[in-house]
């Protein structure tokens, strides 16, 4: 405390009590981690027509008829390509979103995830 009297210019800061003293309060702020990304690939098989998996790629990935076409080709001379990255759970459906509509269909399409 100041003493009776004391000016608004007079410091006490020496006395130990800690009064009088400005000090900044911080706190860490933690941010939100960002989720880990998957990609969702596409296999090649000799049987499912081309028109279908691009058809697929339109339809659950919301590519464009020249991208859908473009990722088709890569996964039938590649073997394997990528439909999109995504957070876990995004990828997971989609993944099983394409594989239960191909099944539907009657096509042995395969669509799997791996971490990006």
């Amino acid at each position: 405390m100041r003493p009776l009297g004391a000016g608004p210019g007079d410091s006490d800061a020496g006395d130990g009590d800690g009064e009088g003293q400005v000090g900044i309060a911080t706190r860490t702020r933690t941010s939100p981690k960002k989720p880990s990304q998957y990609k969702v690939l596409m296999l090649n098989d000799d049987y499912t027509p081309m028109e279908f998996v691009v058809m697929c790629l339109k339809r659950f990935f919301r590519m464009d008829l020249e991208q859908a076409t473009r990722v088709m080709l890569h996964v039938h001379q590649r073997g394997v390509g990528v439909c999109g990255i995504f957070p876990y759970e995004i990828a997971e459906t989609k993944v099983n979103q394409v594989m239960d509509f191909a099944r539907q269909n009657q096509h042995p399409l395969q669509c799997t995830l791996e971490k990006a």
